[in-house]
């Protein structure tokens, strides 16, 4: 493809980030609408706390399981074609859980969703480290990663809204059909750098020179006859620095699935709000959220730009977030509900704050083993998917939600504790190939 060398850069990529921001709304919306369905779900097929939690945590089995192979895939086969299927058939997923009259369908289908899922984000990373200049990716990493909070600060009165007056097995169903034709869309529009009919040279000059590796789409069709290597899963795992980021994702993670998840039902059944009320109510975190994600990046482009080193650029705004999520704890200490809200709402500007770790999968990968970095990653974040609705469950059985906001306030703690302690330098790791 013959392209004009001469002009001022075109701006694809900032195209390209929208349609990602609107991948991450879909993506949670079809991963917490099980969250506001929970208390029709509950009194309609009699589940318990513990089959609750067990319901919250099925996308996490196998969303968690599938990260790495989720990576491999988005490596080889390029996030055109990963994204397309990945995103449809979850929507698919998403649309019979409408139909689920027990537990066993509906933990099927959750476990499904999670499958499916699992691409995504290793892919939102490829996407925007073959696009984005390194100066500009944690702002873009904010922008994308923003979609999860601030869609669903909208989308959450709306997913109420729809279920009030078609009920939860109808909120499955558009959810489902809507994520279905976003899928097509997405496989018509997308193309990676080298190959997009739009981008001038010039845009391609400024993406390369700043860091973007714009041709990971051609090394991933180069790299379908190539045979997957344990040394490099073995790679991945044997870098303290990267287990930093590991284990931080893994903090972060938790206190968002507990918004994902037990956050409306903690309101509704533990602090007695209604159910509408509660659908708006649980929106003011989101926005919170949505703020702290996306001055985070922005805040820590601009420091880089001030000459600040990239060390302190980037873990500076994860650490302060961190801490910040601690504060939920704090909702343990107060009864009106403007309180309840406001430690809410700090705890998860403060995650929303943190949430721009992904630009340290761009930062440290090897270079060829960006996909699967990010899988190892999301894995290890996903866990949290898991652990987190469970232990809520269990410690929630009684009635009383204290120690389960504690638990999550002490998992904040130690995602700061493993980027204070266990990330060094902040430099791209190099591999013998030898």
């Amino acid at each position: 493809m013959v392209r004009s060398a001469s002009g001022k850069p075109s701006k694809i990529r900032y195209r390209v980030l929208a349609f990602i921001f609107i991948n991450v709304v879909i993506n949670y919306m079809d991963r917490s609408n099980i969250s506001v369905a929970a208390k029709a779900i509950r009194d309609d097929l009699k589940f318990s706390s513990v089959e609750l939690g067990l319901i919250f945590s099925a996308f996490g089995w196998m969303y968690a399981a599938l990260q790495i192979p989720g990576g491999v895939l988005v490596d080889r086969f390029g996030p055109r074609i990963v994204y397309a299927v990945s995103l449809i058939s979850w929507s698919v997923a998403t649309l019979l859980q409408g139909f689920a009259r027990g537990f066993a369908v509906l933990f099927t289908l959750r476990l499904a969703t999670g499958a499916f899922e699992a691409p995504a984000f290793p892919t939102n990373n490829r996407v925007v480290t073959s696009w984005f200049p390194d100066h500009e990716r944690a702002s873009a990493i904010g922008t994308y990663t923003s979609g999860q909070f601030i869609g669903l600060a909208f989308l959450t009165p709306v997913l109420a809204t729809i279920q009030y007056y078609a009920g939860w097995q109808g909120l499955f169903i558009v959810t489902g059909l809507i994520g279905i034709v976003w899928g097509i869309v997405w496989h018509r529009f997308y193309r990676d750098p080298a190959k997009h009919p739009k981008v001038n040279q010039a845009e391609l000059d400024l993406i390369e020179q700043g860091g973007g590796l714009t041709d990971s789409g051609q090394a991933g069709a180069a790299n379908v006859q190539s045979q997957f290597k344990w040394r490099n899963l073995k790679e991945v795992f044997s870098h303290r620095k990267l287990w930093g980021i590991y284990l931080g994702q893994f903090a972060v993670n938790s206190t968002l699935w507990f918004f994902l998840t037990w956050f409306p039902t903690y309101l509704v059944e533990y602090r007695g709000l209604n159910f509408l009320k509660s659908g708006f109510l649980a929106s003011v975190p989101f926005l919170a959220a949505f703020a702290g994600v996306l001055s985070s990046g922005f805040i820590s482009d601009y420091l880089i730009r001030k000459g600040f080193s990239v060390g302190v650029s980037r873990k500076a705004p994860i650490i302060t977030g961190l801490i910040l999520s601690i504060s939920i704890i704090g909702a343990n200490y107060v009864e009106s509900t403007s309180l309840i809200i406001f430690f809410m709402a700090l705890a998860f500007f403060g995650n929303g704050f943190a949430s721009i770790t992904w630009v340290f999968v761009s930062t440290l990968a090897p270079k060829n083993l960006v996909g699967l970095t990010g899988g190892v990653f999301n894995f290890i974040g996903g866990l949290a998917s898991i652990v987190v609705p469970i232990v809520i469950g269990v410690l929630a059985q009684k009635g009383n939600f204290e120690p389960a906001l504690l638990f999550i306030g002490l998992l904040g703690l130690l995602g700061a504790m493993s980027y204070i302690f266990l990330v060094g330098k902040v430099e791209r790791i190099k591999i013998d190939h030898g």
